[in-house]
């Protein structure tokens, strides 16, 4: 069994399950947002976006990093030296970028419990693509390993 495909293979699901959160959740707020004043509707968007942050979001980020720490050990162990190659920290920048938009969702979520404003429908509708965009980034990264020829 080639151990490395079996990783990276679980490593896209675990990305996949994480960036569905990423991008659905801002439109979960949108919706509560434009709801703002009905408590029936409200309620319901708070057990939905606690559920896809805590059943879904949380662990496949958490499960993305150690497949992805898992990936590089496999990869770099031998020459680490190749972690400087440009498309490695791009991609490494673009995970981080990531891990940063999940809190900034986690944070918002928090207030948003507490009945604290997060933001516009507006607001939300733009920052919405930002995972989209980073992906692009990191997909690209990777695949062209840009860099390391």
């Amino acid at each position: 069994m080639n151990w490395y495909d079996l990783v990276r293979g679980l490593h896209i699901l675990a990305v996949i399950a994480w960036m569905a959160g990423l991008l659905y959740l801002p439109r979960l707020f949108i919706y509560h947002i434009k709801n703002a004043d009905v408590p029936a509707v409200t309620s319901v968007f708070n057990v939905m976006e606690r559920n896809l942050l805590r059943i879904i979001m949380n662990p496949a980020m958490i499960v993305a990093w150690i497949l992805g720490g898992i990936l590089l050990y496999m990869r770099f162990h031998a020459h680490w030296e190749s972690l400087l190659s440009a498309w490695i920290l791009v991609k490494l920048a673009g995970v981080v970028a990531m891990t940063g938009y999940h809190h900034l969702l986690s944070s918002r979520f928090k207030k948003l419990q507490r009945g604290e404003p997060i933001g516009t429908e507006s607001f939300w509708r733009k920052i919405n693509e930002v995972p989209f965009v980073l992906a692009i980034i990191m997909v690209l990264s990777v695949t062209l390993e840009y860099g390391s020829r």
